[in-house]
């Protein structure tokens, strides 16, 4: 199979197939088809496994809006903030306020309150409620070798309430060069202490981290691949979701894609490693064309339990909004057969997220003095 096809080579090939994207009913159609099948079946459209409550100047709908939005489409969500803080500079922007990376050219900041906020909105829902959501850690700077403490910190704080860290960012496209304080690397020993204690825990570690460079020459050996299958393989023990498989707004597959991802899901030494297909950025790529959505069908079918849904919404008003990127995965969810479809959008979540509930509440109880 020519896995070249998995990409899209030219902007002007995007450009036309987007337009046909919007121009098309197909992905409403076979969303709507797996719609009517998990309401027929009594249970959820799907499980989150990518969600930002809150956005790059940390404002977000209330937790209890939110639970309005999932309604009885969405199950569960791994819930969390943006760890970074987008400044207002008035040097730079004067009475604009910026809310968003790319609005400013200020720097970003990690803003570690974030953490902080979203267990207090996850401590004020009932005990029904709380079980819809699974919060994450992720008000850290992975270049600080003090990281690993403050995720412990947290735990002490805020007992019973978190099962993960992420989504926490590495290599990204137009962010990590506007981080305050120094670049974050996959070499970095303070990425492997954060890590390892991760795995001591039995936190899920979600991290972003782009497969290549930005506007990298076609066909050159990706730029981070290496470096992040040598990180993962150096944290056995640590369950870790790669997001959008390393993809992004600008950073598109890159050569042989598909086989390069299916080298780590084949390999045992990478068991612990599942990649999330989340973000409407990515799912573009997805579902640009016939042979696109075919070899990522095949991939995803070969692996059942290695993929996972979200959404990476940022701060959605509305479920027309939150609920976008299942429908534009809409032709992906018709070519999946359906075990494999019902494992994506729900089972793998459930299996990950519960078992990281079980191993965490059981290190809070042996490491921690509990009321």
């Amino acid at each position: 199979m020519d896995q070249r096809l998995f990409y899209i080579r030219s902007s002007r090939v995007a450009l036309i197939v987007l337009i046909c994207l919007v121009l098309s009913t197909s992905p409403i159609s076979a969303a709507a088809q797996s719609e009517s099948s998990a309401e027929q079946a009594g249970g959820y459209l799907f499980n989150d496994s990518h969600f930002h409550l809150t956005n790059y100047i940390q404002e977000g709908a209330d937790i209890r809006d939110f639970l309005k939005i999932m309604g009885n489409k969405t199950g569960r969500v791994a819930l969390f903030g943006i760890p970074l803080q987008q400044q207002w500079s008035y040097h730079v922007d004067a009475d604009r306020g910026p809310t968003h990376y790319l609005n400013s050219d200020a720097p970003l900041y990690y803003y570690s309150f974030t953490d902080a906020w979203i267990a207090m909105a996850y401590k004020s829902l009932s005990k029904e409620e709380q079980a819809r959501f699974d919060p994450m850690i992720t008000g850290f700077n992975p270049t600080d070798m003090y990281a690993a403490d403050h995720i412990r910190r947290v735990l002490q704080t805020f007992p019973g309430v978190f099962s993960g860290i992420g989504e926490f960012t590495i290599h990204k496209e137009f962010v990590s060069a506007k981080v305050a304080g120094g670049v974050a690397s996959l070499l970095d020993p303070a990425l492997d202490r954060l890590l390892d204690f991760a795995g001591e825990v039995g936190l899920v570690a979600l991290i972003h981290n782009d497969i290549d460079a930005p506007f990298a020459k076609e066909g050159a050996a990706p730029a981070y691949l290496d470096q992040f299958k040598a990180l993962l393989k150096r944290h056995p023990k640590t369950t870790i979701i790669w997001a959008h498989l390393g993809m992004g707004r600008i950073i598109r597959p890159v050569k042989e894609h598909a086989a390069a991802i299916e080298e780590i899901l084949k390999d045992p030494a990478f068991s612990h490693v599942y990649v999330d297909i989340s973000w409407d950025e990515v799912a573009k790529y997805f579902v640009a064309t016939p042979a696109s959505q075919k070899i990522s069908a095949d991939l995803i079918n070969r692996y059942p339990d290695r993929f996972l849904f979200g959404t990476d919404e940022v701060a959605p008003a509305n479920q027309e909004k939150y609920q976008k990127v299942y429908y534009q995965y809409g032709p992906l969810w018709n070519l999946l057969d359906k075990q494999t479809s019902e494992r994506v959008r729900n089972g793998n979540y459930e299996r990950l997220f519960d078992e990281a509930r079980l191993k965490v509440r059981a290190w809070e109880k042996a490491k921690l003095i509990l009321r």
